[in-house]
């Protein structure tokens, strides 16, 4: 690979267990292939627009019709589906908040999903145009919600996949941080874990 898309949208900064392993995730594979590059998108401290009147409009709108205001929201957009188109592997973050995905996750997939663009309809369904990529999932919880009771509860992975995978996306491998919120012992054997995980993804890459 020679690009690694890092997505990181967790809200609580340094103290972000999801961000410190996708981080770390990013440069275990970086270090995997000499030369490769990581582009960052921290979509806490810089949030995309959710999507508006202007940009549901601006879409389907010929360029050179926008306006000032269309064109700024669609060339946000085109930004960030041109940065995905570019790499490689993608390494997406979030921690679960109220039992789904960070909302400023949430606006990115909004931003990417474009019609024509990175999926299509034809006569035998929609297709996904975003292909050929690996992309890594870590997600962050208080709880356990891989088995047991509350896994049910779990919206962020399931949608996720869905989405990804409807723009074609569906090499994805779930790096879990969960049980952070059960205690000190808890959350340092969350960490390590997962921190395992990404070494065993990283030499299988």
């Amino acid at each position: 690979m020679s690009s690694i898309l890092l997505i990181t949208s967790s809200p609580r900064g340094a103290a972000s267990h999801s961000t410190r392993v996708a981080t770390e995730l990013a440069n275990k594979l970086q270090a995997k292939t000499p030369g490769a590059k990581i582009v960052t998108r921290d979509l806490a401290s810089n949030p995309l627009p959710h999507i508006d009147a202007d940009y549901a409009s601006g879409i389907y709108t010929p360029v050179e019709s926008r306006s000032v205001q269309q064109q700024n929201v669609v060339g946000v957009s085109d930004a960030v589906v041109d940065e995905l188109f570019t790499a490689d592997a993608v390494v997406i973050s979030t921690g679960m908040i109220n039992f789904n995905i960070s909302s400023t996750l949430k606006a990115w997939i909004d931003h990417i999903a474009r019609a024509g663009r990175t999926f299509s309809y034809g006569a035998e369904g929609p297709k996904g145009l975003v292909t050929g990529k690996k992309v890594y999932l870590v997600i962050a919880s208080g709880g356990v919600y891989s088995d047991g009771p509350a896994a049910a509860f779990d919206h962020a992975t399931p949608y996720l996949k869905t989405a990804l995978g409807f723009l074609g996306m569906t090499d994805v491998e779930v790096i879990r941080i969960e049980g952070v919120a059960m205690g000190p012992e808890a959350e340092a054997k969350a960490i390590s874990s997962a921190l395992d995980h990404t070494d065993d993804l990283a030499l299988a890459a």
